[in-house]
């Protein structure tokens, strides 16, 4: 494209962006015009067009809220993943070695094309394409595993395997398919991945059956079942809807019943308002689920309100839900536990949520080269108390969500890390079997020490609740 018009596409696009800034908007966007053209025209060395507009962008965008932002071209599909819950790759959930700094797997996705290939949790990828990864940045991994549907990555990968397996790769080594040292088994593999729509699990259980699937109801107190969501996004209700029926039927098969429901919303950034008052209308009869409130259309009148109200049929109905919320629980988070919580249909259980109480609109840009997220209205819980805690607030201000009465409890960075390497065990997909070498209907137990109860004390509190009268 000329650079004229390639000037002339920036112009316009930033026109359209800070039009709705200033009164008189055609003055100020004649002003941003002129400046942009006598940099380009003027000034002693050539400048990059596009550094220059995102540069431009970052400091209109700074002058707004910490949430609105301008999503480049380049980053447009990234986000667009993460609401979708879905990506263009080969699924595997990533991390780095922190004593070798490889990178390390996690765990595969269920039913993705890693998972289908044989990768395992604790496998590390040594090279990409060809590519050694010592050294390349954790988001340049990233990039090079994603790619479009259809297209082939090629991996190597080293599996140890011993008593020293899960600390480091550190005693790999440098040449050699196979090598013993001591008790430690090092094999290494090269396979072509062929990359798939990925779709992200957000809604999760208490831990993995030998089949991959989730096990919902909880070890060693199976009357009561957990449901953990990580995101609010397009499937979430979908997922969700498959969960309760699930619970149902597993509920059917155990001697106990179902006594009550945990939904687990710690450290869950948020996601979509629409996802989230889907999953509200789903556990209420009727009432409120959350008001939103824009700005005012005119100097003087008030700012317009939109009530999103349950619709008529609920799930679960007559069963005790207790919510889970933490200092991360954000935004679509915070809707989901306010609104049950203000309309008496569950206890809120855990420490004081974040304090996120605003929406943004996602606003494409004409040539459908970036995004403009903008905060557009806040939201305020069924009671119309506010959520969202604005800079100046102390923790006297009413903001978040808090638990109820008697049900606060904040573990210690100690205990969190054991609760997050357990809970890493737990749902870690198992290694894909040859059909009829496990039964999938047995899971493996725990011993008493390693049971929820006794392991996560924000959990146990939960099931304290839900024993009392």
């Amino acid at each position: 494209m000329p650079k004229r018009n390639l000037l002339l596409l920036f112009l316009t696009t930033a026109i359209c962006i800070v039009a709705w800034m200033a009164r008189d908007r055609t003055g100020h966007s004649h002003r941003f015009a002129e400046v942009m053209a006598t940099i380009d025209r003027s000034y002693f060395e050539s400048v990059d067009q596009r550094e220059l507009f995102a540069a431009s962008m970052n400091g209109l965008f700074a002058q707004l809220d910490e949430h609105s932002a301008f999503i480049s071209g380049g980053q447009q599909k990234e986000f667009e993943s993460l609401l979708d819950l879905q990506f263009g790759g080969i699924g595997l959930e990533l991390s780095v070695d922190p004593q070798s700094h490889a990178i390390c797997v996690i765990t595969p996705v269920l039913d993705s094309p890693a998972w289908r290939a044989g990768i395992a949790a604790g496998d590390f990828i040594t090279a990409i394409d060809g590519r050694e990864t010592s050294g390349m940045p954790f988001s340049e991994v990233v990039d090079r595993l994603r790619g479009g549907p259809g297209t082939a990555v090629e991996l190597q990968l080293t599996t140890v395997t011993g008593e020293q397996s899960s600390k480091s790769q550190s005693a790999l080594p440098a040449d050699g398919a196979s090598e013993i040292q001591g008790q430690l088994q090092e094999t290494r593999r090269t396979l072509k991945v062929v990359r798939e729509v990925v779709k992200i699990e957000s809604v999760l259980g208490d831990r993995r059956r030998p089949d991959g699937l989730w096990e919902w109801l909880l070890e060693g107190d199976s009357e009561i079942a957990l449901i953990r969501i990580t995101s609010f996004g397009d499937h979430t209700l979908a997922d969700l809807q498959r969960a309760i029926d699930d619970i149902h039927l597993q509920a059917i098969n155990s001697t106990a019943g179902l006594r009550g429901m945990i939904l687990d919303l710690r450290g869950n950034p948020g996601g979509l308002l629409t996802s989230a008052v889907e999953v509200c209308d789903l556990f209420l009869e009727n009432g409120v689920i959350v008001s939103t409130r824009g700005r005012a259309v005119a100097a003087g009148n008030s700012p317009p309100l939109d009530v999103r109200r349950a619709t008529p049929g609920s799930l679960l109905a007559g069963i005790p839900i207790v919510v889970l919320i933490d200092g991360m629980t954000a935004s679509a988070g915070e809707i989901i536990a306010a609104c049950l919580q203000d309309n008496g249909r569950a206890k809120v259980v855990g420490s004081r949520s974040f304090g996120k109480g605003t929406v943004q609109s996602i606003l494409p840009l004409g040539d459908g080269d970036g995004l403009i997220k903008l905060t557009t209205s806040e939201y305020l819980r069924p009671s119309m108390a506010n959520i969202h805690r604005r800079p100046d607030a102390d923790d006297a201000s009413v903001w978040g969500v808090s638990p109820d009465r008697g049900c606060e409890i904040v573990p210690t960075g100690q205990t969190l890390e054991a609760v997050a390497a357990w809970r890493r065990v737990r749902d870690t997909v198992p290694v894909l079997q040859t059909p009829g070498t496990l039964p999938v209907e047995k899971v493996a137990a725990s011993s008493a020490t390693m049971l929820p109860r006794n392991i996560d004390p924000v959990l146990s509190q939960a099931m304290d609740v839900l024993q009392q009268p």
